[in-house]
């Protein structure tokens, strides 16, 4: 995991649960790879680390990488860093930690917006600043009354990645129990969205380099 995965994780548990105990956490994609989630978690709390392989930080082995091994609406929170790249249908691996959550539960995503060529054991994927939005609506049109509460993309510090951070709640009835932000602690974030808001804060887009005129340059060449 790479360093500002690990960072912005650290900010989804201190934002969203420092108080928190109690709850069943579960990590899709647990595996620790140089780092994992379940070392900023908070303590007093059920930790479940799920994969599709054998490894360190891995609880439970899953047999089918999207079918994940719980009740309908039993856990308080899925985690999910550096997971969703790899995965090749993600739309049902979001669909599934829906299905899962409690009503008042939160997911939270981490996933690379841009980066070189990675497979684990395929990379499929890249989440651009609108990602959140379009998980958001496809898990309503899938009839969860999901909701994006925030999401933004990281800036990269050591490593050559900005992250995709997206934060849900399962049903947006209870929103206003997270009324904090993670960008309401660091500025170190480009095109944020929050909830209710049309907004893109940070806001930076590509710009196409203009091109030559080719027939100026003739003139002042001859003038």
């Amino acid at each position: 995991m790479h360093d500002t995965a690990m960072m912005y994780g650290e900010h989804f548990f201190s934002t969203y649960l420092s108080d928190a105990s109690g709850l069943k956490i579960a990590d899709v994609g647990a595996q620790d790879v140089n780092g994992s989630l379940r070392s900023v978690a908070p303590i007093n709390n059920e930790y479940i680390g799920v994969d599709f392989v054998e490894g360190k930080g891995v609880d439970i082995v899953l047999t089918d990488p999207y079918s994940l091994p719980f009740e309908d609406s039993s856990i308080d929170v899925v985690v999910s860093s550096s997971c969703y790249e790899h995965s090749e249908f993600f739309w049902l691996t979001f669909n599934e930690a829906l299905r899962v959550l409690k009503p008042t539960g939160l997911l939270y995503i981490n996933a690379p917006s841009n980066g070189s060529y990675h497979r684990y054991p395929v990379d499929c994927w890249r989440f651009y600043p609108d990602s959140g939005v379009a998980l958001q609506n496809w898990g309503n049109r899938s009839g969860y009354e999901c909701a994006l509460l925030e999401s933004f993309i990281g800036l990269r510090q050591n490593d050559v990645w900005n992250d995709f951070v997206g934060v849900f709640v399962k049903d947006k009835s209870h929103a206003g129990t997270f009324p904090a932000r993670i960008q309401d602690r660091t500025n170190a974030f480009m095109n944020g969205r929050l909830l209710d808001s049309d907004d893109i804060f940070n806001h930076h887009s590509y710009k196409r380099p203009k091109k030559p005129n080719k027939l100026r340059r003739w003139f002042k060449k001859f003038s």
